[in-house]
Order: structure tokens, then C-alpha cells, then sequence
């Protein structure tokens, strides 16, 4: 789909690119890859592990289990109590490593204060890791190997490419360098496929200048995770503008971008709805595509 076929335009003229319909997209070839597993007799499995009681993340994990099942996985899940030591949480996705009959493993970020999740990742089996951040995974990305991606980069680059923005040779700027977003971003646009080569600048906010960098971006991404930071002075004139990065206020969604730079921008994702559906969307893909390899189906590319 081009970006003139994108059917919502923000009030100032600036093409919004909404990420529903990526996400269902997606999620529709998710479906139909998870009916032929289990026409063949294989039940793509993806567990959840919740730590604590947190209400917002008890919530995300509902959510993701509804939709696990409406697409056909098993989704087993396991929830500790938030007075459970790093090696109760070792031992929850070692035994998970071991059991074949599950892909996949989600961790519901974040844990509770004084347990280590970056530590709990790297027990975990890096062909099982679902969001595509163990560090084995992050250096198949910057190899250019097959692997799961991380979710909110693939998401970010599947939302440029359904609406047909291009991004070979272009100039593109991330403002953020974060290790979920940020720099797994900047790996994924600039290899050599169709979606992607692109001319790739990482800048934080701990240059004193990064607007002198974000001017100059024909498509800008704002992965710094600071409310409002981007506003229409940062931004070329007719750029795409993604915001990438976000705080919660409670359950307020509070983004890089400000809304204001619809104003300058040629095509703008949405305050709600833009990259967070596509995320989503990525985390089951990497689900099924773990499940197929684990079978041995037919070469699964990223």
C-alpha cells in the first residue's frame, strides 16, 4: 500500500500512518503460518512469565494471552509472587528451555525491584526469546543473520514499509540510542533489502545539537523515551515523522513527538495506535517463525 492510498490525514494536512491495519496485516500471516503448523500436528506454544503484581502488566499479559488464542497458539504462563528470587525466575525459563513443546517465551517487562531482568534473558534460550533481545540475537541483527528482531524496530520498519514511504538511500535519523530501540533500529534500516538501506544517523540527547540532525532527516524516528521532545522546530518540513519512543504517565501514553509537528511534517504517526500495534504484531511473527524452526520447516528469512 502507498502512502496515498493511507486513508487518514491529521487536521493539518500531515498523512498519518496509523499501525492497525499493519498489525492486522501481519497478524492475518501470523494465523494462516499457525493453521499450517497445527495442520501438520505442531501447536505453536508461546509462555508468559509475570513477576509480581502489577496491575498494568497482569493487563498486558492478558491481553497478549487473548490474543495468542485467537490466533491458535498454546500460551502456558507462569506468575511468581513478587518475592520471588532471581533463581526462582532462572528456573521458571530454564524448565521452559527444556520443554519442546514451547517456541517462544515472553517476560513481562519490568520485573520487580531486585530482580535482574537482563540476567534472566541471557538463561533464556535465545531461539525462544520472543522479543529478540537476548544478546545472541542482537548480534545476529547486526550480522545480518536469521533470528527474532526486536519487536518495536521490525514493527517501526513493517509501518514505513506498508504505507509505502521508502527508505533506500534516504536519509534517516534516530534520535535515541537505547538498546530496545534506538540501536537495533539503526542496524535493521541500514541493511541491504528492499525495506530497508537506508543512510542511518544515531544522535541522543547528550549532544547539545541533535536538532541540527533531526532538520536534515528526510524520515525521523524518536526513540529518546522524553515526552514531548520532538516538536516542529526539530523537524524538516515534509518529513515522516515516527514516534518511537514513549513514557506512561499511569496509563497515559506520554510521546516523543509532540502533536504540534503534524503542522511541518509530510506524514506523522498517530499520539495512539502508531508503532505500539505493530510491536505486537512482531512479537507473534517472531512467535510462529520460532515454531517453524524449531520443527525444521523451510528456511524462515528476517
Amino acid at each position: 500500500m502507498s502512502v496515498s492510498d493511507s486513508t487518514t490525514v491529521a487536521r493539518s494536512g500531515a498523512r498519518l500512518l496509523p499501525g492497525a491495519p499493519v498489525a492486522r496485516q501481519i497478524l492475518a500471516e501470523v494465523a494462516d503460518e499457525v493453521a499450517a503448523l497445527r495442520a501438520s500436528g505442531v501447536v505453536p506454544a508461546l509462555a508468559t512469565v509475570l513477576v509480581g503484581d502489577d496491575d498494568a502488566s497482569a493487563g498486558y499479559i492478558r491481553i497478549k494471552q487473548r490474543q495468542a488464542a485467537e490466533l491458535g497458539f498454546a500460551s502456558p504462563h507462569v506468575r511468581l509472587p513478587a518475592s520471588a528470587s532471581q533463581a526462582d525466575l532462572c528456573r521458571v525459563l530454564a524448565d521452559f528451555n527444556a520443554d519442546a513443546g514451547v517456541h517462544a517465551v515472553l517476560v513481562q517487562h519490568p520485573v520487580p525491584v531486585g530482580l535482574d531482568y537482563d540476567r534472566a534473558l541471557q538463561v533464556l534460550d535465545p531461539d525462544k526469546d520472543v522479543d529478540g533481545m537476548h544478546p545472541v540475537n542482537m548480534g545476529r541483527l547486526a550480522l545480518g543473520l536469521p533470528g527474532p528482531l526486536p519487536c518495536t524496530p521490525a514493527g517501526i520498519e513493517a509501518l514505513l514499509a506498508y504505507h509505502g514511504v521508502p527508505l533506500s538511500g534516504r536519509e534517516v535519523v534516530v534520535l535515541g540510542r537505547g538498546a530496545t530501540l534506538g540501536r537495533p533500529l539503526a542496524m535493521l534500516l541500514a541493511q541491504k533489502r528492499p525495506t530497508a538501506n537506508a543512510a542511518v544517523t544515531v544522535v541522543h540527547t547528550g549532544v547539545a545539537d541533535w536538532p541540527r540532525y533531526t532538520r536534515r532527516a528526510e524520515v525521523l524516528v524518536a526513540a529518546a523515551g522524553v515526552p514531548g521532545i520532538v516538536r516542529p522546530e526539530h523537524v524538516r518540513p515534509g518529513a515522516v515523522v515516527v514516534g518511537g519512543g514513549v513514557r506512561y504517565a499511569g496509563r497515559r501514553l506520554l510521546p516523543d513527538v509532540d502533536e504540534s509537528c503534524a503542522r511541518v511534517a509530510g506524514a506523522i504517526t498517530p499520539r495512539v495506535g502508531g508503532v505500539g500495534p505493530t510491536t505486537v504484531a512482531m512479537l507473534f511473527r517472531n512467535a510462529v517463525r520460532a515454531a517453524r524452526r524449531a520443527v525444521g520447516s523451510a528456511e524462515v528469512d528476517q
